[in-house]
């Protein structure tokens, strides 16, 4: 369960103060796709960076499984992320100096897994690219990094997969392998699926859609 309460952000632009959420309460329950929609400057990618605890809320408080991440330190929301969330961007931002598979390993490690390595293995054998394994960012197509970037987000098994046009630098046959990818782990993992998308046939999958415009929630279907 995700429940926003009240939650905002402002920041200082220039000498005066700009607000890029304006006050939000909703309800996310356990298992529900979600897609955030709007135009881009509506607050959607700040919404999913709240949820995160990528950034703090000016106002209001995020409660994820009855714990409030307003109320965590940086060390507690890192802990957080590692156990609760996988994160997809849209430019995928894997390790250049790592191979597909070192990239998958590097969140388990952090976290201590003790089967990293064939966890790792699996989760590349999931997105299709066991053979690929070895190849640096470099040596993948922009599909085939996003793969990568899904299997690094899927890495600790999170239950709660959030993605910030994840489709949104691919090109059309790739970017639906990707979104036939996030269903199959909403549908077999029960995972939570957050997805922020431009793409109205994107967000026609999701059981519920958060509408954003000028910072504004301007309702849900």
């Amino acid at each position: 369960m995700i429940e926003l309460r009240d939650i905002s952000k402002t920041v200082i632009s220039g000498t005066a103060p700009l607000t890029i959420l304006h006050p939000l309460t909703t309800t996310i329950t356990e298992g529900q796709f979600v897609a955030i929609v709007g135009p881009s400057g509506s607050g959607k990618s700040t919404l999913l960076g709240l949820l995160a605890g990528l950034d703090a809320p000016t106002t209001g408080s995020i409660v994820i499984d009855g714990v409030d991440l307003t109320r965590l330190d940086e060390d507690g929301l890192a802990r957080f992320r590692g156990e609760k969330i996988g994160f997809v961007f849209q430019f995928f931002h894997l390790i250049p100096s790592l191979t597909a598979y070192e990239n998958i390993t590097v969140p388990m490690e952090i976290r201590g897994t003790p089967d990293a390595g064939e966890r790792a293995k699996a989760l590349l054998e999931e997105v299709g690219l066991t053979g690929r394994a070895h190849h640096y960012p470099s040596q993948l197509s922009g599909g085939e990094q996003q793969r990568v970037a899904l299997a690094r987000a899927l890495a600790n098994d999170p239950p709660i997969v959030l993605a910030d046009e994840p489709t949104g630098n691919l090109d059309s046959a790739n970017g639906r392998h990707i979104m036939e990818l996030l269903q199959d782990v909403h549908r077999r993992r029960n995972a939570t699926l957050i997805l922020v998308t431009h793409d109205a046939e994107l967000a026609a999958m999701a059981d519920i859609r958060i509408r954003m415009r000028d910072g504004h929630a301007e309702g849900m279907a």
